[in-house]
């Protein structure tokens, strides 16, 4: 409950205001049934006479009034206060997420993450509104309609003593049995969210290879077992409702068979008959407002368990043991030592083994190795995407571990493998290097990166709107806007991640030759699976199997490293066919 305080705290009127409001009606809603009892038992009498009759008339008008305005205040605040609940929870669910590594990230999928955000809240958000306006309303109604049955006939009232318990088992056994077919149904939405986001994220290659037909089946699949999984849950909850109307009608004809006796021996009048039926709906009703609420409260808590798992999710890293959280990179050296690393801990093989390694600032480095020998995995932990198992990872000397994730990041410069553009202007793309960097240095980062020709070529040059992912524009377009986004940082140490394979070799070549020039004091890490990518770097990194295996100069490694000749000839062989 500490918990949910915290997002209850800031809007507590609303969650005070709305119950009272509740209770409003409900008085009057207990009230209604004995004033109209006294008409009846008046009008039974012969006893009924006009200005009796208009001023207990003017007494129900007055209580309808009061009933409407509770229900239209308990309605109000409950959703201003559901409402403003959700929006707070989903917000810090979302900020845990911005603060997640990449291994945090693994634990979830996209598409759990999303539902998480929108359904699992939304089913909280729902319930409290729920909550707040039956949590004492119902109870309210069942207990205010049970004195009032009492003190019209104590004797009749016995029949709640065998019917309440009776019901509240019932209704317990069948919520009880519903609540785990409501997680397994949360987790079937996880499925069949990641599914759709994935078709739609990559809908061109889907179309590319005619395969519509397999991502229908797919579809069709998660979809059906959503299905199943919702019907198991619904199978056992639609007893609810049968089962409420059973008892209702079974205790009302209870109550007419003896209460009609009691009638006719004159121990009872008419009038308080009809109400004591009216107070046998009530409180049966209540009883099937705690029941909807149990009912909601069960999927709710399914919800509520799936965002506290996002919420508790234990940082892989952060930087609250940071010993120097307010410097900053300055010269860009880079320094491994005796490195090791596994993306999963309790595994054997090593994705880094015993790597050294000193980058000097302003060199550039290549890196080149077969797929899969840690390459990508090594610069990662340069910015602590990742942190590693053993060893030290020196930034400028300094652990990155000692740096503010902010400041070491906000030194180093990456073009990841996969390129992202977001929707958007390419402008605004640029802008996430420098938000405020001018309109001619936005245009000198396109430059430098060969990416400002084709994008003046656009009706609208720099303004031209961008699709989600960058799907608008070709694979080596997305690539130099990436690397002019990198370059607008003007970082201390810049990684490029295979980022120029969608590029021609001319291109590429005007790009290298940027930054020889424009980035001379920068440090560049250059991964790449082409020689001609990494020849004129001050030296070569060459990794196989998480190790690495040689490190020289194009010509030194061409003399004496058998891996890199292996490389080196495999492509010259490629040219030549």
């Amino acid at each position: 409950m500490k918990r949910w305080y915290k997002y209850i705290k800031p809007y507590l009127p609303f969650f005070i205001l709305g119950p009272i409001c509740m209770i409003v009606e409900v008085v009057g809603e207990v009230v209604m049934p004995k004033l109209l009892s006294i008409v009846i038992n008046d009008a039974n009498a012969g006893t009924l006479t006009v200005g009796g009759s208009l001023g207990v008339c003017a007494l129900m008008v007055l209580t309808a009034l009061l009933m409407m305005a509770g229900g239209v205040g308990g309605a109000y605040f409950g959703a201003k206060a559901s409402v403003n609940f959700a929006t707070d929870l989903r917000q810090d669910a979302y900020n845990k997420i911005q603060k997640y590594s990449f291994a945090n990230i693994d634990k979830f999928s996209s598409g759990s993450l999303v539902t998480r955000l929108t359904n699992d809240v939304t089913q909280l958000q729902n319930f409290v509104n729920m909550l707040l306006r039956m949590a004492l309303r119902a109870p309210g109604m069942m207990i205010g309609g049970l004195i009032m049955a009492i003190a019209l006939k104590p004797s009749l009232s016995v029949v709640f003593a065998v019917v309440i318990p009776l019901l509240l088992l019932t209704l317990g056994f069948i919520i009880s049995r519903g609540y785990p077919h409501f997680n397994k149904m949360q987790k079937k939405i996880d499925n069949l969210n990641s599914t759709v986001q994935e078709n739609i994220t990559n809908v061109r290659v889907v179309k590319s290879f005619v395969r519509e037909d397999r991502e229908i089946e797919k579809f069709g699949k998660a979809n059906s077992e959503l299905k199943d999984a919702g019907m198991s849950a619904m199978r056992i909850m639609i007893f609810i409702m049968p089962v409420m109307n059973l008892f209702m009608y079974a205790t009302t004809i209870a109550v007419i068979w003896f209460g009609h006796g009691i009638v006719l021996d004159g121990g009872m009048q008419i009038g308080d008959l009809s109400a004591f039926i009216t107070y046998v709906s009530q409180i049966l009703s209540s009883l099937m407002m705690v029941a909807m609420l149990f009912m909601i409260s069960s999927r709710a808590m399914a919800s509520g368990k799936r965002i506290c798992e996002v919420l508790d999710e234990k940082l892989d890293l952060d930087d609250a043991d940071a010993k120097n959280p307010d410097l900053t990179v300055k010269e860009g050296k880079i320094e491994f030592r005796d490195v090791s690393f596994r993306y999963f801990k309790n595994s054997e093989e090593k994705v880094l083994d015993d790597i050294n390694l000193t980058i000097n600032p302003g060199e550039t480095v290549g890196i080149i190795g077969s797929t899969g020998c840690g390459k990508t995995t090594l610069v990662s932990l340069i910015a602590r995407l990742y942190d590693a198992d053993s060893g030290e990872v020196l930034v400028d000397d300094v652990n990155v571990k000692d740096y503010s994730l902010y400041h070491l990041r906000e030194g180093i410069g990456m073009v990841l493998q996969k390129n992202v553009l977001f929707a958007g202007s390419i402008a605004e793309n640029l802008r996430w290097g420098d938000e405020n960097a001018s309109d001619d240095e936005v245009r000198r980062a396109a430059e430098y990166a060969a990416a400002d020709k084709f994008v003046t070529a656009f009706a609208d040059g720099y303004d031209t709107m961008l699709e989600k992912g960058g799907a608008n524009v070709s694979g080596g377009q997305k690539q130099r806007l990436c690397i002019a986004r990198a370059l607008l940082k003007r970082p201390k140490v810049l990684i490029l991640d295979d980022s120029t394979s969608a590029v021609d070799t001319a291109t590429e070549a005007q790009i290298r030759k940027s930054f020889s020039e424009d980035l001379a004091g920068c440090t560049k890490l250059i991964i790449a699976q082409r020689i001609s990518s990494v020849k004129d770097a001050d030296k070569i990194v060459v990794m196989n199997e998480g190790k690495i295996t040689g490190i020289g100069t194009h010509e030194e490694l061409l003399r004496d490293n058998t891996e890199y000749q292996e490389i080196c000839y495999s492509q010259q062989d490629k040219k030549e066919a």
